[in-house]
């Protein structure tokens, strides 16, 4: 009866719609092991392949002549959706970015003739992951906003894209980026460990500060909802075992990340946008491997990115998830030389 009236009080607060879900968070163990792990919660299916690119890369924003252009600085392990966008990802630096879906965004408006350049959203976490080795580097880069973010509607529907972005590198270092009516904001603390859905970042660490003067080992929320599923993030990953063993590490953050997914062809009346987990990844950032695990295939399996070609003038690499293939153990033999997809634009 203790903390009924209060869990009372939050959980009604906490009652919003929130159109896609995912869940991402970080964990950092002894002797340098730092793991992300994300989920990705999404309505209907999503099409999802990984690809593996080199250095060197011509880069376009696709936003029409005032597009951002670039070249790839790093080589990067990514998983794509429907090979339009890369939505989560780690480079040979060591450093991972993950977009996840935030409804309360509003970026700024791009001028197709103005003077400042403009970056598919599709794009945006391919950028960082092309351009940047730490998490500190492209706070530095990013926060006088050089270019635009442009987005659109998700293809075939009339959702329009909302994301924020999260980074994550190998010195355990990590940043938020959202755009909240117009304006970047940047919320940069190797604390900020965990990231869902709606609120706004800030908000979700206000609600998180409530529950944790709540021991865990009494009581945590257990909706699917985004809030809930921070404060399990949040509690678990500080519950499971510090080690530096791998094997130990990285089986311990898959069981957080999956404590904290949807389970697969939930419905819900009352909360209809409530969205089902699809797919799962961890990446260790100190020996640069890359975890994949598709909810409707057995078996987990992974990409060691230090074993391919990454020197400019490679050629690009993808493994291609088709629907009811299994892949076990290391997966690097199975990619088959590729053109790289074009980012979705305008």
């Amino acid at each position: 009866m203790k903390y009924f009236i209060p869990f009372v009080i939050v959980a009604f607060l906490l009652v919003q719609k929130e159109a896609f879900a995912c869940t991402r968070v970080v964990y950092k163990g002894p002797n340098g092991t730092v793991i992300t792990a994300r989920s990705m919660d999404w309505k209907d299916e999503i099409a999802a392949n990984l690809w593996v690119f080199p250095r060197g890369i011509a880069r376009s924003g696709e936003v029409g002549p005032q597009s951002l252009k670039w070249t790839s600085k790093y080589g990067s392990v990514i998983s794509s959706a429907w090979d339009i966008a890369t939505v989560d990802g780690l480079n040979e630096k060591g450093l991972v970015a993950n977009v996840l879906w935030l409804v309360e965004s509003v970026y700024p408006k791009f001028e197709p003739e103005g003077k400042k350049k403009g970056i598919s959203i599709s794009s945006w976490a391919q950028y960082v992951l092309d351009n940047f080795s730490t998490v500190s580097e492209a706070v530095n880069a990013l926060k006088d906003e050089p270019f635009v973010v442009v987005s659109d509607y998700v293809p075939g529907t009339k959702k329009f894209t909302t994301l924020h972005l999260s980074i994550s590198d190998a010195t355990g270092d990590n940043a938020i980026f959202e755009y909240i009516n117009g304006k970047l904001v940047i919320h940069h603390d190797a604390a900020y460990t965990v990231m869902t859905n709606s609120p706004v970042f800030g908000e979700q660490l206000a609600l998180n500060n409530y529950w944790a003067g709540i021991p865990g080992t009494i009581m945590l929320p257990g909706t699917n909802r985004a809030a809930d599923r921070f404060v399990r993030a949040s509690y678990y990953i500080n519950a499971i075992p510090q080690t530096e063993d791998t094997r130990i590490a990285v089986a311990s953050v898959f069981s957080v990340i999956r404590n904290c997914s949807v389970p697969f062809g939930i419905s819900s009346e009352a909360e209809p946008n409530i969205s089902s987990t699809r797919w799962r990844s961890v990446a260790d950032h100190k020996n640069k491997t890359y975890y994949f695990e598709n909810v409707l295939t057995p078996g987990t399996f992974w990409v060691d990115l230090n074993k391919f070609d990454l020197q400019a003038g490679a050629k690009a690499m993808k493994l291609a998830l088709k629907q009811n293939m299994t892949f076990n153990g290391e997966a690097n033999s199975n990619f088959k030389v590729s053109e790289p997809f074009k980012f979705l634009g305008i």
